[in-house]
């Protein structure tokens, strides 16, 4: 490989908001085409089940476009033509439609491998007539398979039945597809003919050598520059697949080496990559960001440690339950604990932090405006902060200045 070329910490993360799309035109009204740009970007929208505030994948799309038609992603994961399908392309995630026969050679893996959770080894036995039966019925849950009748509550609290195991086994395997999710956040399976588009089905599967080079591209153009290990943790792929694909990317002038100033890890830029001069933005960030979801990639980016602490009993907690960072400019300068108190039409503010050097009262003009536009968004009439954190005696001394649904122009970098 050639000699990396060295990069200031400014520049690389100028770069990787770009690459994610902080940097994009806002769109008078945001459309499918405006939706269909934020997703090139992230490539991918990781699914969690969480909901104290929002699902994670309605988030970033927020965090890049402010306050959108959550419509607009159920149609795009939905209906026809799809744009969107579930597939375990990061971890459970929506991905383009596209990318399902780039993902073949890991289905192939399930369906030798059997299930990845719960020691389950090769095909289950009820699999074959569990595929029959969704063949007859079409789109189903497992509930509406599962006489419930086997559950078990070992594994960390899931409470899965057979039923549901071989479901999932299916569902990893791509012998069945997520046509969506309900009204109780269950995936709802069908047959991939009657979900994915037929010329997506058609594109024959590609050799595993060259869907490692397609994945590690794609999770590139998604990083502008990142490291080996960010790279492979883009679509959770195997040391070795990336390694030789991050070799033959720049071999072929696709990814260059670069030496970022203060980072721990070599690094590659995707050439396509653009660096803006400066970066004006301002954005509440999902715990499941592409942006912060590697946790050592933000700490080298950002200097900002974060971790999620939704499994710490509350008593161990530093920072909150559902933190999330929040981004200024080309720094994260803070963090919020957030709950949407849907019962009493409240945005909740549990705790707010800064970080250490930021501009304290800048930051909690900004931070209040976005709160006004995520309550907005999630139809909350007021925002509530509670006195916990070194940022909230300044939030709440402006929360109740900041018109409701401002989070326009950003304020100067701090």
């Amino acid at each position: 490989m050639s000699r990396p070329q060295e990069m200031s910490a400014a520049a690389a993360r100028r770069t990787v908001l770009a690459a994610q799309g902080f940097t994009d035109r806002p769109h008078s009204r945001v459309t499918l085409r405006t939706l269909d740009r934020a997703l090139t970007r992230t490539g991918v929208l990781q699914i969690d089940s969480v909901n104290v505030l929002q699902r994670a994948h309605y988030l970033p799309l927020f965090s890049r476009l402010g306050p959108y038609d959550t419509a607009l992603l159920h149609r795009a994961a939905e209906k026809r033509p799809r744009r969107l399908v579930e597939y375990w392309a990061h971890v459970a995630a929506y991905m383009p439609v596209e990318l399902w026969p780039t993902m073949q050679h890991r289905m192939r893996h399930y369906r030798d491998s059997g299930h990845a959770w719960g020691g389950r080894k090769g095909r289950p036995a009820i699999a074959d007539d569990l595929l029959h039966e969704v063949a007859a019925r079409g789109a189903v849950t497992a509930r509406d398979l599962d006489p419930a009748t086997d559950r078990s509550r070992d594994n960390w609290g899931w409470n899965w039945s057979e039923t549901k195991f071989a479901l999932e086994y299916l569902f990893l395997a791509g012998e069945l597809a997520v046509a969506r999710r309900n009204g109780a956040f269950e995936r709802v399976y069908d047959l991939p003919e009657r979900v994915l588009p037929k010329a997506v089905l058609d594109v024959p599967e590609p050799d595993p050598a060259d869907a490692a080079r397609e994945l590690v591209r794609r999770a590139a153009l998604s990083s502008g520059v990142a490291s080996e290990a960010s790279l492979r943790d883009y679509y959770r792929m195997s040391v070795a697949a990336t390694r030789t694909a991050v070799r033959e990317l720049v071999e072929e002038g696709t990814l260059e080496p670069v030496q970022v100033q203060g980072w721990r890890r070599p690094a590659y830029r995707h050439t396509a990559a653009t660096t803006p001069r400066r970066v004006r933005t301002a954005a509440l960030l999902s715990p499941f960001d592409p942006l912060v979801w590697e946790r050592a990639r933000t700490e080298d980016l950002f200097g900002f440690r974060y971790r999620i602490e939704i499994y710490v009993p509350a008593h161990k907690r530093v920072h909150g339950y559902y933190v999330l960072p929040f981004l200024l400019d080309d720094a994260i300068v803070a963090r919020v604990d957030l709950k949407a108190d849907r019962a009493t039409r409240r945005l909740l503010v549990r705790a707010a932090w800064a970080e250490p050097g930021v501009a304290v009262d800048r930051v909690a003009v900004a931070l209040a405006e976005q709160l006004w536009s995520a309550a907005g968004w999630l139809d909350l009439d007021a925002v509530e902060v509670e006195p916990r954190g070194d940022l909230a005696d300044a939030l709440a001394g402006v929360v109740d200045d900041v018109l409701p649904g401002g989070g326009g122009t950003a304020p100067a970098a701090v």
